[in-house]
């Protein structure tokens, strides 16, 4: 894995988190699910309704990162950029340092 990878912003990260929980959800579900049916056991209409539920939830979920990553990625382009398709036609120059011993003009 490369040292310089970037961490992802706080509220996509936890965005990722809810929809992986959500996600484990509905598989929890999904298997209750199986055995109620193959048991013919009365537990099959709630865990049918869980799942129902974890399938829109992950939905919102990924919508939620979806959304979060754009949010995210607006911030870091700035307030003034131009439209978030252009891109930059240039690349960015770094601005060069100033020398902290030289001596300042004034």
């Amino acid at each position: 894995m490369s040292a310089a990878r970037r961490r992802l912003p706080d509220e996509v990260r936890s965005a990722a988190v809810r929809a992986f929980l959500c996600f484990a959800f509905t598989l929890v579900a999904l298997i209750v699910a199986s055995l109620a049916s193959y048991a013919h056991s009365g537990l099959l209409t709630p865990a049918l309704l869980g799942m129902a539920l974890g399938v829109f939830g992950c939905a919102w979920c990924l919508l939620e990162i979806v959304i979060a990553r754009q949010i995210a990625a607006q911030r870091m382009r700035g307030p003034n950029s131009a439209s978030p398709l252009a891109g930059s036609r240039e690349p960015r120059r770094r601005r060069p340092a100033v020398d902290r011993g030289a001596p300042s003009r004034g």
